[in-house]
């Protein structure tokens, strides 16, 4: 680890190595060796606080299906509602490189605007910084949001146990191909739009039907593959998909055949997958796929005894095959 790459911060191997070599390292307690998407951190009132923080990069900073604005906001929000916070404070602080043309840093901000009130979240502080021409991306932005955890309720990985079901919320990896497609960098000709949304509403629903959702976790960086196994790494258990219930948009399957890619690596800015115990698993899959965000909620696998630690996919040729860890990322840097 010589110098920083690229594959540091794709959600791979890599970010996996640097994150607990470095930085859990330097800075590990309690709180953040958990490594949750959002920090449950003190106690107001007989309810904890659910705390979380990310930084936004991408290129273009407008796609189809949203903007870097929009994705900031729905990111930090989807980090606390996958905790079973309500969203209720974020911060926002850009990082603006010289030149970028006013009027889109307007329509960036009405974006998060727009996104903060869709979400009921209130953009409380801030800040600003403006760097030379050439040292940034034309803006980063990053976002810090705080949120109150509903009163007994706490999931966490070690609660998940063998024989719960894993759902998820949709078709998986738009988000990648609609970055792609807008860079025009490949060639590659498509319609398909980024599923950058907010979860939280989702959540609730499943939330209302169910007390024994064990975990949940939104599928960013590392797609599906990546986020299942951070969850089974040391865990006593392991993952068992089931390829034919993954769903995956025709459109997605012919780009990545197109261009060699693995859909279950693909990253995503609008989809969870969720464990559940196996009695309340169609109950919950029911009331996702009555809110419009998950109306294409599917489960795909359960979580099984052996091997440990380990995700594997059962094929529809009646194989098996294990999914490792990506080292880096298989395209370039998009979020």
């Amino acid at each position: 680890m010589d110098r920083i790459t690229l594959g540091h911060g794709s959600g791979g191997q890599l970010s996996h190595e640097l994150i607990n070599k470095l930085f859990v390292a330097n800075f590990g307690n309690a709180t953040l060796n958990q490594l949750e998407d959002s920090a449950v951190i003190s106690q107001v009132k007989s309810n904890q606080l659910a705390f979380t923080t990310d930084s936004y990069v991408v290129r273009p900073l407008f796609f189809p299906g949203g903007d870097i604005g929009k994705l900031a906001v729905y990111g930090t929000v989807n980090d606390l509602a996958v905790m079973g916070a309500r969203p209720a404070y974020i911060s926002v602080g850009l990082i603006i490189e010289e030149g970028l043309d006013f009027k889109t840093l307007e329509e960036i901000v009405i974006s998060i605007k727009k996104a903060a009130n869709l979400t009921g979240v209130k953009i409380v502080t801030g800040d600003t910084k403006v760097v030379e021409h050439g040292s940034a991306d034309k803006i980063f932005i990053n976002t810090s949001g705080i949120g109150v955890m509903r009163e007994g309720y706490r999931p966490a990985v070690k609660k998940i146990k063998p024989g719960d079901k894993v759902i998820i919320s949709g078709t998986i990896g738009e988000h990648s191909i609609a970055i792609l497609s807008a860079r025009g960098e490949l060639g590659l000709d498509t319609k398909i739009k980024s599923d950058c949304a907010s979860l939280f509403s989702l959540i609730s629903s499943a939330l209302k039907v169910s007390k024994n959702i064990r975990f949940m976790r939104d599928i960013t960086r590392g797609g599906l593959a990546g986020i299942l196994n951070e969850i089974v790494d040391g865990a006593n258990f392991g993952i068992g998909l089931k390829e034919g219930d993954i769903p995956v948009k025709m459109a997605t399957k012919a780009a990545c055949e197109l261009l060699g890619f693995d859909s279950l690596y693909l990253a995503n800015e609008g989809k969870i997958i969720i464990f559940v115990s196996a009695k309340d698993a169609r109950k919950v899959l029911k009331a996702m796929q009555g809110n419009s965000t998950g109306r294409h909620a599917r489960i795909i696998g359960e979580v099984v005894k052996t091997p440990k630690s380990k995700v594997f996919l059962n094929t529809t040729v009646g194989g098996k095959r294990l999914l490792d860890m990506l080292v880096a990322d298989q395209l370039p840097r998009i979020c």
